[in-house]
């Protein structure tokens, strides 16, 4: 259970959704921004 909790974690991960949307070719500061709502409104409640 608890691999599967850090595999979560890290699959959610603001650091990581900016990683692969920059992969998918979205602009640097659109990426942070769109992150940094992300982290704000979602990835927080979830931990």
């Amino acid at each position: 259970m608890f691999r599967l909790r850090m595999a979560v974690q890290h699959f959610f991960n603001p650091l990581h959704m900016y990683c692969r949307l920059k992969d998918m070719g979205l602009a640097g500061t659109t990426a942070h921004k769109m992150c940094r709502v992300y982290e704000r409104l979602i990835y927080r409640h979830i931990l």
